[in-house]
């Protein structure tokens, strides 16, 4: 069946955006399993002139989190873990009424009560933070902000213990692990978390306009290398390609990764009916400065779009509502 998708369509919105400064990255559609737009424009490294590519490694923000999901349900799947199993078992040092209280089923969903670890011993920190235990001590001693399962809070301190829990129940790295489970069973070579002093070939600098409290300000982008910290964590802040994000949607679907139960589990707690897109979607974003990733699967319509930037998230939204105009005008 050809497809319907407007490639031209994509193609002038996007040369436009970059004509404006507006849009720097990568940009990947597939339709029932066949590539059908697959461009990179802006650059990657301005003060060398480096140009992106369509196999550049772009920082992904809290798509790393989708990773760890998987993780952690396929530990379930084998009966290692249950996701009714309280932290503590697995966690040591943290206070009773946190380690007691919160169940791996309230970490997936972010309803454990944590919040982030951007705090001042993050910003004191970031340089040397390489491992799991090292970003558990910046939120050890925090106090829940409301009791497990009460409410919804986005979490990334609740995904680094996770992290944490993968590390605990397999005996291996959490950055090994997801590497060998994750990575390798999906065929994406390139995708990893890079530590930022160790030279890796063909990774993009992030450009960012928000200022230390988020917001945008005027002016040239500046490099956000000092902004992310040497290393990201099962919270967030890997590398991956727009190739690699397809691979992964690909794996995942086709049960490479987990069987159709937890398949489904991962989806269902990951999507949500979005009535602009009329399409039942599965996917993830990751955003910071200088930082803006989407992966979407439309499990109804059969597309997949990636897109990856290394400017501030604004620079992606545009180009994911057009992409989603474009595939459900049919």
């Amino acid at each position: 069946m050809v497809s319907s998708f407007n490639v031209n369509q994509l193609e002038t919105f996007l040369e436009k955006r970059v004509e404006l400064d507006e849009f720097s990255g990568a940009v990947l559609v597939a339709k029932d399993g066949e590539v059908i737009f697959k461009r990179a424009y802006g650059l990657a490294n301005k003060r060398y002139n480096v140009s992106n590519q369509t196999d550049t490694k772009f920082n992904i923000g809290s798509i790393s989190k989708i990773f760890t999901k998987v993780g952690i349900h396929q530990l379930a799947e084998r009966g290692e873990v249950s996701l009714n199993d309280y932290m503590g078992q697995y966690c040591p040092g943290f206070p009773k009424n946190v380690a007691n209280k919160v169940t791996i089923h309230h970490l997936l969903n972010h309803t454990s009560g944590m919040g982030h670890y951007w705090n001042e011993k993050f910003e004191a920190s970031k340089h040397k933070l390489r491992k799991v235990d090292d970003f558990l001590e910046l939120f050890r001693e925090e106090p829940l902000a409301f009791e497990p399962g009460e409410k919804s809070q986005y979490s990334n301190a609740g995904y680094v213990v996770l992290g944490k829990i993968i590390e605990a129940v397999s005996g291996q790295d959490y950055y090994d692990y997801v590497r060998e489970r994750i990575y390798q069973l999906a065929g994406m070579d390139s995708t990893d978390h890079y530590e930022m002093d160790v030279p890796t070939a063909n990774l993009a600098i992030g450009y960012t306009r928000l200022d230390d409290e988020g917001q945008l300000q005027k002016g040239p982008r500046v490099e956000n290398t000092f902004r992310i910290g040497v290393k990201g964590s099962p919270a967030g802040g890997g590398y991956s390609t727009v190739d690699d994000l397809h691979q992964f949607c690909i794996a995942l679907q086709s049960h490479r990764l987990m069987g159709p139960e937890y398949t489904e589990l991962t989806i269902r707690h990951t999507s949500a009916r979005r009535e602009k897109a009329k399409s039942k979607t599965f996917g993830h974003a990751g955003g910071g400065p200088g930082i803006g990733s989407i992966f979407e699967m439309s499990l109804d319509l059969g597309y997949i779009s990636v897109i990856l930037s290394n400017y501030d998230p604004d620079s992606m939204w545009p180009v994911q509502k057009q992409i989603r105009e474009i595939a459900t005008k049919q």
